[in-house]
């Protein structure tokens, strides 16, 4: 029987309230947008496959509410995180001021092995919003925090016109997945399919 292994990463995307990180999420794995705003309460999560070279891939992304009140949700919430994707919104100053806040709760709460080294990525949000024209945060500004943090990937993204989102989280799950080979944290061969006779393997009284 033919063993692949599957992979399961775990991501959390963190950011301010409003920034747009459900929505990312939402295009990225129902392909949808909506105008409605909701905010999240607590977190909640969405997983997508996919394969990455020979790999199979269940990406399992976790949104958080980004309200002060539910900040520290716990070690247990990021504990085993294999990649943290921060959002902000490039028409709101006060987001992206704030990422330096949102980076330092991941590290303090998620306790990775090597923070130096633990893969982050950074989107710019709701590029789509007036044209452009509201925009506070330039790119330039963006990446400038980036290779102050040890070179974070730069991502400008629109959730709403599906700019970029594909590819932010392609990328995530990439920088995941080579830092979960080098935890080594991964479950063996995972059967293609079950055969018959294991399916019936219960009781048959």
């Amino acid at each position: 029987m033919a063993m692949r292994r599957r992979t399961l990463l775990k991501v959390i995307v963190l950011g301010d309230s409003g920034v747009g990180k459900t929505s990312l999420m939402n295009q990225y794995v129902h392909k949808k947008f909506s105008q409605q705003y909701k905010a999240t309460i607590g977190a909640d999560f969405v997983t997508k496959e996919l394969q990455i070279d020979d790999r199979l891939v269940t990406l399992q992304i976790w949104d958080t509410a980004g309200q002060e009140r539910f900040q520290s949700l716990g070690v247990a919430f990021y504990r085993g995180a294999d990649c943290c994707a921060l959002v902000y919104d490039v028409n709101v100053i006060k987001s992206f001021d704030n990422l330096d806040n949102w980076h330092e709760e991941f590290l303090k709460q998620a306790n990775p092995t090597d923070p130096r080294t633990f893969p982050f990525m950074l989107l710019g949000n709701k590029i789509d919003i007036d044209g452009g024209n509201s925009r506070v945060v330039s790119e330039k500004k963006a990446k400038d925090w980036c290779a102050s943090n040890g070179n974070i990937p730069y991502f400008e993204t629109s959730a709403k016109e599906d700019i970029n989102v594909d590819a932010a989280f392609l990328s995530i799950a990439k920088a995941a997945l080579a830092n979960e080979r080098e935890q080594d944290i991964y479950f063996q061969g995972v059967p293609e399919a079950v055969t018959e006779t294991e399916q019936r393997s219960g009781c048959a009284c």
